[in-house]
């Protein structure tokens, strides 16, 4: 039997009870030295110079229906497989580059 996966955003995410609420106040009131971080060594700035940024994050993907001129999809296309991550690479650059110069993105 497959279960069906719930997801969640901010703004869809159950309220907290009371209780839970609580007892988030009374962790938020304990002194550092009461954290036991046997498990989970702290980690010390040598390891944060050598951190990368976002190395695991994954844009969420939104199935779409575009339509383009026939000419510039066979040259996607001609390129190999994986045309539709070539179209969203060069949305993506252009993105950025817009952000780069402070265009606003709607």
């Amino acid at each position: 039997m497959r279960k069906k996966m719930v997801s969640y955003t901010l703004e869809t995410l159950p309220k907290l009870t009371k209780e839970q609420l609580d007892h988030l106040s009374s962790l938020g009131r304990r002194p550092d030295s009461e954290i036991d971080l046997s498990d989970i060594p702290e980690v010390t700035e040598e390891q944060f110079k050598h951190g990368v940024r976002g190395r695991f994050y994954r844009p969420m993907k939104k199935q779409i229906t575009a339509r383009v001129d026939a000419d510039v999809l066979a040259w996607l296309k001609g390129q190999g497989k994986g045309y539709q991550s070539r179209i969203n690479a060069i949305l993506r650059r252009e993105m950025l580059e817009a952000l780069k110069a402070g265009k606003e993105v709607a």
